[in-house]
């Protein structure tokens, strides 16, 4: 425990018994484990981000793969389109 906490629970000993500080004292950490953990799903880790950045470089990959064979097959389109007609 901190010296607030112990401050804190000196307070609520006080005011109420041991047994029901202590209990008010794990609600309060309790509350401020959730709130950390909910905020800790907010923002990326690193590995997270490797893994975006992995992810965009494959999507670009594919996109340039499919922009080239896209351009290969109009070319042999136009080329077999010539030699036909």
């Amino acid at each position: 425990m901190s010296a607030l906490e112990l401050q804190v629970y000196e307070l609520f000993k006080k005011r109420f018994s041991e047994e029901e500080a202590k209990t008010v004292i794990q609600y309060f950490e309790s509350k401020a484990e959730e709130k950390t953990q909910q905020k800790k799903d907010l923002f990326l880790t690193k590995d997270d981000k490797v893994d975006l950045i992995d992810r965009i470089n494959k999507s670009k990959v594919e996109t340039i793969v499919w922009i080239v064979g896209t351009g290969v097959v109009q070319f042999m389109l136009t080329i077999l389109a010539k030699r036909v007609l």
